[in-house]
């Protein structure tokens, strides 16, 4: 809006300053309306995500991010970035799910950006590491770093990094940190059904204990199953159960034939 006032304004100079007036004023009604637009639309990219409606994220995504781009609204860039991203991993394109996801950040590295996105951004780093790379100490290093920010403007997401945070250390094969984690003074105002579930998983670890491991399972499903990244983890999880089961029963053998 600046950059077009100052192009025009030899032409309402050349005009009366009641009709400069109005001429500005329409103006910026107009580039107001942009904004409100452009906001909606990342509102129903947003709304396409969360009803599984992929396809229809990225093809909205892309359209608006041509936009914003003219427009230089780095906010709302980052934003619809970010929502890319996470279409791109729920099809299980991860290339393209990192690739918008670095765009994302090094375009909130240019601008302040508000703790609620940062920590969205956090989180979507964790997500991507322990999906793509199954590093689960970076991974656990954005998801703590996504927690703080959720929990500093008190957003119910922070429970989800908290969950995140204990699922990573299952998954490093530590589980008995998973009692510390939950016990300390941060996490323990989320103390709940969300963490105890995470905390029969991580029981279940230890023991080497398929048994217990599925009745985790079972006695919190919508805790464990009704969130994706988890339940996509505790999939490899059981698997790894699985095998060190089998491992303990040959243990007692010097050969096995």
């Amino acid at each position: 809006l600046g950059g077009l006032l100052k192009y025009v304004r030899p032409f309402l100079n050349s005009i009366s300053k009641a009709k400069a007036a109005r001429l500005v004023r329409s103006l910026l009604d107009l580039f107001l309306d942009m904004e409100a637009a452009t906001g909606q639309e990342a509102r129903l990219v947003s709304l396409y995500f969360d009803t599984k409606r992929y396809q229809e994220a990225l093809q909205l995504g892309s359209q608006l991010l041509r936009e914003l781009k003219k427009m230089d609204d780095k906010a709302l860039l980052v934003e619809v970035q970010l929502l890319e991203s996470k279409t791109y991993h729920a099809l299980s394109n991860l290339p393209k799910a990192r690739a918008a996801l670095t765009s994302a950040r090094t375009t909130a590295n240019a601008i302040y950006c508000p703790p609620k996105l940062q920590a969205a951004l956090d989180m979507q780093s964790g997500i991507i590491h322990a999906a793509e790379e199954k590093d689960w100490k970076t991974a656990y290093s954005y998801f703590y770093e996504a927690f703080e920010g959720y929990d500093s403007i008190d957003s119910p997401r922070a429970i989800t990094a908290l969950k995140y945070m204990l699922l990573c250390k299952i998954m490093l094969n530590t589980p008995e940190d998973v009692q510390a984690l939950v016990s300390g003074k941060l996490a323990l105002r989320y103390a709940g059904r969300q963490t105890e579930a995470l905390k029969c998983v991580a029981q279940a670890s230890k023991n080497r204990s398929l048994a217990n491991f599925e009745k985790a399972l079972t006695d919190y499903k919508a805790e464990l199953r009704d969130d994706p990244i988890i339940s996509t983890h505790l999939d490899k999880l059981y698997d790894n159960l699985l095998e060190q089961n089998l491992i303990r029963v040959i243990e007692p053998f010097s050969r096995v034939q």
